[in-house]
């Protein structure tokens, strides 16, 4: 009779096999998955690979660097480098002058925009410069009303809100690109340069009125500023610097 405190044989083999199954699966477990102490996996095989792979490639294009940085293979075709700072000057290329006087204007306008609006056709309590006969007709009139600023009837005989003076802190230069520019732009077309030495004159005539920098009037323009600018005119195409607005052969000199 067996002794019912020996386990039984076929108990015993069943536990012992179960008890190596289970090693086996641990240890299978831990080859797949394993993590260390800090809680990070260990970097996959297949990243170093692609890690290799990049490494090739950049070195293959590093060793073309004869093209990969070659000025002429990076950019478009006909674009010329301007140095700037050079012991030379780095001048910019001269541009003729309509087109410079109207592009230092055009930054200028942005301080009109709030009430001309960026097209130059103005709306609500504010008037047009677009087909302005003030804005493309005499220069005298149009820049006495953008030093002075304007009270009363527009040259459409339509009374607006005063429009202040605009002559503050203006420079000469300032107020030749700016007038440049609106009698040029938004479908005017007067193709003429108002000059820094007009604009000059233009600051020397405002401030000759009994009451400088205050708002003009319909009256007051027609009695006295239905005229040009004193000045020598500018061909629009001359070459003047960018910059300096001087002649290109002056600016040489």
């Amino acid at each position: 009779m067996q002794d019912s405190n020996k386990p039984d044989l076929d108990e015993s083999l069943n536990v012992t096999t179960s008890h190596e199954q289970m090693l086996r699966e641990s240890a299978a477990v831990a080859r797949e998955k394993h993590v260390d102490e800090g809680g990070k996996e260990p970097m996959s095989l297949w990243i170093f690979g692609a890690c290799g792979l990049v490494a090739l490639a950049a070195g293959g294009a590093l060793g073309k660097a004869g093209t990969l940085f070659n000025y002429n293979e990076t950019v478009r075709p006909g674009y010329v480098r301007q140095a700037l700072g050079d012991d030379d000057g780095g001048a910019l290329p001269p541009v003729p002058a309509l087109k410079a006087y109207a592009s230092k204007g055009e930054k200028i306008y942005g301080k009109c925009i709030g009430c001309h609006a960026p097209d130059g056709k103005g709306g609500g309590a504010f008037p047009a410069l677009a087909a302005s006969e003030w804005a493309v007709g005499d220069t005298d009139r149009f820049a006495m009303i953008v030093l002075n600023g304007l009270s009363g009837p527009s040259s459409t005989g339509k009374t607006w809100g005063v429009m202040p003076a605009q002559g503050v802190g203006m420079s000469a230069t300032d107020l030749a690109a700016v007038m440049t520019y609106v009698r040029n732009s938004f479908g005017n077309s007067t193709g003429d340069v108002i000059t820094t030495e007009m604009a000059a004159e233009a600051m020397k005539i405002s401030e000759s009125r009994s009451n400088p920098g205050t708002p003009m009037t319909a009256e007051e323009l027609a009695a006295n500023h239905q005229k040009a600018l004193p000045g020598e005119p500018l061909d629009p195409a001359a070459m003047v610097d960018p910059v300096s607005l001087e002649l290109a052969e002056a600016a040489a000199e």
